[in-house]
């Protein structure tokens, strides 16, 4: 199915074929999930460039894909092929690669297709989708784990450790991010990676993480307060609920991205703290943590069904806190299925 649908694309565009060198798209057309190795679809054909190492694997894990074993460079291999027209991830190959291939490939027209793999990726297939709530699963597990765990004078990287060995021990191949948990005011730090600081009566704590499940991801944040906070801080994190709910009330398929994101944003413009929700309201999550579609002031294009995007807005004040409340959705034809079951109420520990 994946690969008819790249052939479709292939003979649109008059290429003769496609080299795919990232693991991500390399396993999404093939079910390879080994670290190495190139995928060739061409007009007639699918094949599978790896090394020795991973020979055995490939022919486990691949169908439809005639598996060749390379020793040295795989791109010397192509030139068997004479495809005249080759397109290949411009985002994804180092210059140094992209060398090696012209080097390898002096007649062959090379043609940037990374916009292929976007356009098939970002509708997300009925498997896609259950993967991607084995994932969210997890990470809802986790969180009410945490929620038992945290005790004040606990550092930020104890609670992020704990995150992680908990999703690990519970099913998760491993983090599809490095661990955001920040305390205090380094909770107004967006990205804000843990440190040894003591968690506080009085603080905000943010923690972002996420974790990997048959090879797609889960991105989730929760925000809780560690004993009694100020009425100011309770007024960020009401906002910050108030415009992820704005969100959420128009996903659905054909509304455009930019208006979700405006519409959430104008709740905390309209709150006082337009200047502090410093990002875009969110992003597409599958077998990468970051995808298409984009929500954003500056983003194009429609919600389609079967997308699934994050929600994530944010408000942060240096030397106070900050807050971010993140759910992982599916956009459905009208409206959206929240994979994300956590609460969002505010929660006082």
């Amino acid at each position: 199915m994946i690969v008819s649908k790249i052939r479709e694309e292939l003979a649109n565009h008059e290429l003769g074929g496609v080299i795919i060198t990232s693991k991500q798209n390399r396993r999404y057309v093939s079910g390879f999930t080994g670290s190495d190795g190139v995928a060739l679809i061409t007009l007639n054909g699918a094949f599978l460039f790896v090394d020795g190492r991973y020979t055995v694997q490939a022919g486990l894990e691949t169908a439809g894909f005639e598996i060749i074993e390379f020793k040295d460079n795989p791109y010397k291999l192509l030139d068997r092929f004479h495809i005249k027209n080759l397109g290949f991830e411009d985002k994804m190959l180092s210059f140094s690669n992209y060398k090696s291939l012209k080097e390898a490939l002096p007649k062959t027209s090379l043609h940037c297709c990374s916009w292929l793999f976007n356009e098939i990726r970002i509708i997300k297939t009925d498997d896609e989708l259950s993967k991607i709530k084995k994932a969210v699963a997890v990470s809802d597990l986790a969180f009410s784990h945490i929620l038992k765990f945290i005790k004040q004078g606990m550092t930020e990287i104890e609670v992020a450790v704990e995150l992680e060995f908990f999703m690990r021990k519970n099913g998760a191949e491993g983090v599809s991010f490095d661990t955001i948990v920040a305390s205090g005011h380094r909770s107004a730090l967006p990205h804000g990676e843990p440190t040894d600081r003591k968690i506080m009566a009085g603080d905000m704590l943010l923690m972002d993480y996420g974790c990997v499940v048959e090879g797609y991801c889960s991105d989730m944040t929760r925000t809780i307060a560690i004993g009694e906070i100020s009425d100011e801080k309770r007024k960020i994190y009401e906002t910050v609920k108030n415009a992820q709910q704005a969100g959420l009330d128009v996903i659905k398929n054909g509304q455009t991205c930019k208006m979700v994101d405006y519409l959430a944003r104008e709740v905390i413009e309209n709150s006082g703290y337009g200047k502090s929700f410093t990002h875009a309201l969110g992003h597409g999550v599958g077998l990468e943590v970051h995808e298409e579609p984009r929500l954003s002031p500056k983003a194009k294009g429609n919600l389609g069904t079967g997308m699934v995007v994050t929600v994530e807005p944010g408000i942060y004040i240096r030397d106070l806190c900050g807050v971010r409340i993140e759910d992982l959705v599916c956009v459905t034809k009208d409206g959206y299925t929240n994979f994300t079951s956590s609460t969002k109420e505010l929660i006082i520990l």
